[in-house]
């Protein structure tokens, strides 16, 4: 699901120009650049940050596209690209840090939707369905940006 999920968002981007990912339309609050980065940065937040493990992405992703950030520059072609290699890397490497057992000390965290993560497994669930909130928000920020055209 957090593939074909993924590879969609990037359909979405690849239909835009530079211009319209870091658009942020008004009712909004953030752009499809913010949007997509947030997915990437999550996904290692929710599994390695909880199980005590370092993160495999800069840390200035981290920053830049955690919960309670929010876009504070134009976000440029190259990284972009950036991101859309680490969406579908940090997919692998997950699975074989899977396999290799690694993530031994979860720990349980209580998310602000009120659902709790009680293991890695609770996480790997999880984070494909907020991959495809944030591919909702995208599809309807584009639409925001249609309608005003």
């Amino acid at each position: 699901m957090a593939v074909q999920t993924r590879k969609n968002f990037m359909l979405l981007m690849d239909e835009l120009t530079i211009d319209d990912v870091n658009t942020i339309p008004h009712g909004f609050n953030n752009n499809i650049a913010w949007n997509f980065g947030h997915l990437v940065v999550s996904q290692q937040k929710l599994c390695y940050t909880l199980a005590g493990l370092p993160l495999k992405i800069d840390e200035q992703f981290l920053i830049k596209y955690q919960r309670g950030s929010k876009p504070e520059a134009f976000v440029c072609q190259e990284e972009i690209d950036q991101l859309k290699k680490l969406a579908f890397s940090l997919l692998v490497a997950l699975a074989e840090d899977l396999k290799s057992k690694i993530f031994r000390n979860f720990t349980p965290t209580k998310l602000h939707y009120g659902i709790e993560l009680l293991s890695i497994q609770d996480a790997v669930n999880y984070f494909p369905v907020h991959d495809a909130l944030h591919l909702g928000f995208a599809t309807a920020i584009k639409k925001a940006m249609k309608a005003k055209n």
